[in-house]
């Protein structure tokens, strides 16, 4: 049998998870593209199809098996089609991958993003599947090429793995130790980022507030905020996640005195009863966690704050869940990720007794979210009549023929529909204008735009010109963290 070149050969990279998961996808793609593969078509058959996998839900497992069963009959229909499986499910599940799903081709895991290339030549050239799960980090996956989704705005890692040891999380044992990079490579990659025309940056890590442990710099976060700040042309800087046992008055200073930094704050709290945060091995407890968002408000009132929580973990009595409700109330969460508890293998919580029967943790779940929505639009409807600065923004929501509404984010976050001219404001573009309506979920600003400030980004996107990051060209060394 014959194939065809890489040269000749399309992609396409399917993400599910978080949001390191889509910055994986980006160097996934960016890599691709440097073997000579063309990204595939909207609605095209790829010849590699690629699945970048999370773990952390019970139904991501379903989910993928789902889809790998879905693709069985057009690989056999197509000669030298490849699929491959990569993230925390490929980590977690290795060689059970393809002894369920035979006709997957690659198999590779959150350390070796770099692989995929040259597995995918290995199980062309061999005809048979490839499987390579490292158990440890050898490079950072920001050294590698990317295709960003987006010309106006990026994500940039300051760390990966975790060393916290949460009773629900799968995440340590599947991305490993904490590993930090060193502040002069996360700033070189932003300025690189600038120069390509983004406005604005998302600094990832799975708790940023505890980046610099690796060089014992307690303070190092707040120092990159701050510098973050002082690159010419960054005009927003966001990060995610933080967690609460690390969060320090000096970060809350830097946000509030670096302009750039936006007054926007997504700390998961997971559970408001001190007796199920115990249980969770969460570090911290509710005041303590209350505590935090005063000193964030106090320091920038205008702030949104957003978090996670978990309903139904096990043990939780009606007690805990109202404890968890109570601080919700207190909170003034400008939006919630809400999710019902369900068990992994290979976590503490998984064999804990008390697991709440499903119609239980249902209810409770609806009772939440109903809680979460009433104070969200409350919190949204103190916006109308506020002018703000938005992000012009694509994918982000509709766009309204009858009213020519299109999307962007304020510096808080928020999701504005807005009134403008697809033809003349473009994605990356920035516009001014004032909030007529509130919705639980977003905003809508049907007033006349106030401002309109074109932007390299929104040339680009104009050009249909695909943002890259050549990320072996940055000056970043190889970082291989210590054990």
């Amino acid at each position: 049998m014959t194939t065809t070149h890489p040269a000749a050969r399309t992609y396409e990279v399917r993400t599910y998870g978080c949001q390191m998961n889509v910055h994986d996808s980006e160097r996934l793609a960016g890599m691709l593209e440097a073997a000579g593969y063309t990204r595939a078509e909207t609605g095209d058959t790829a010849d590699v199809v690629v699945f970048n996998t999370c773990a952390v839900r019970e139904n991501a497992d379903n989910k993928l098996y789902g889809n790998l069963g879905h693709l069985r009959p057009v690989k056999d229909a197509r000669p030298g089609m490849q699929i491959a499986v990569g993230g925390c499910l490929a980590q977690k599940d290795r060689s059970e991958i393809t002894r369920r799903a035979p006709w997957v081709d690659v198999v590779f895991g959150t350390h070796n993003l770099g692989s995929l290339p040259a597995l995918l030549d290995r199980a062309r050239h061999n005809a048979e599947a490839q499987v390579e799960i490292l158990e440890s980090l050898e490079v950072f996956p920001s050294t590698l090429p990317a295709r960003r989704e987006s010309t106006y705005a990026g994500w940039v890692s300051v760390s990966v793995g975790c060393n916290n040891t949460c009773t629900f999380c799968i995440v340590p044992s599947l991305r490993g130790k904490e590993a930090d990079r060193r502040p002069g490579d996360v700033l070189a990659e932003v300025r690189a980022l600038v120069d390509d025309g983004v406005l604005e940056v998302t600094l990832l890590g799975q708790n940023v507030n505890s980046y610099g442990v690796e060089f014992g710099d307690r303070y190092a976060f707040g120092k990159l905020l701050r510098a973050c700040g002082e690159i010419d042309g960054l005009e927003r800087v966001r990060f995610t996640s933080p967690h609460p046992k690390d969060f320090t008055g000096d970060v809350i200073a830097a946000m509030a005195e670096t302009p750039a930094v936006c007054h926007q704050l997504h700390m998961p709290l997971q559970s408001g009863s001190d007796d199920v945060l115990r249980r969770m091995r969460r570090s911290y407890r509710s005041e303590r966690y209350l505590g935090i968002l005063a000193e964030v408000r106090a320091a920038m009132p205008d702030a949104a704050i957003t978090t996670d929580l978990i309903v139904g973990f096990p043990g939780e009595t009606e007690a805990d869940f109202q404890a968890t409700l109570d601080v919700v109330r207190e909170s003034r969460f400008a939006s919630a990720f809400t999710f019902q508890y369900s068990p992994r293998p290979g976590t503490p919580a998984a064999t804990m007794d008390e697991q709440i029967p499903k119609q239980v943790v249902q209810e409770r779940y609806e009772r939440l979210a109903a809680l979460q929505e009433e104070i969200s639009w409350a919190e949204n409807t103190m916006i109308v009549g506020r002018e703000v600065e938005l992000l012009v923004a694509t994918g982000e929501g509709r766009k309204d023929a009858a009213t020519h509404r299109m999307s962007g984010r304020a510096r808080d976050g928020r999701l504005v529909h807005f009134a403008g001219s697809p033809e003349r404001i473009r994605p990356g573009d920035v516009v001014t204008t004032t909030v007529t309506y509130a919705a639980p979920h977003h905003l809508v600003a049907d007033s006349p735009l106030t401002g309109h400030r074109r932007t390299r980004a929104g040339d680009a996107w104009a050009a249909g010109i695909a943002p890259k990051t050549p990320g072996v060209l940055l000056g970043l060394p190889t970082v291989r963290p210590t054990a």
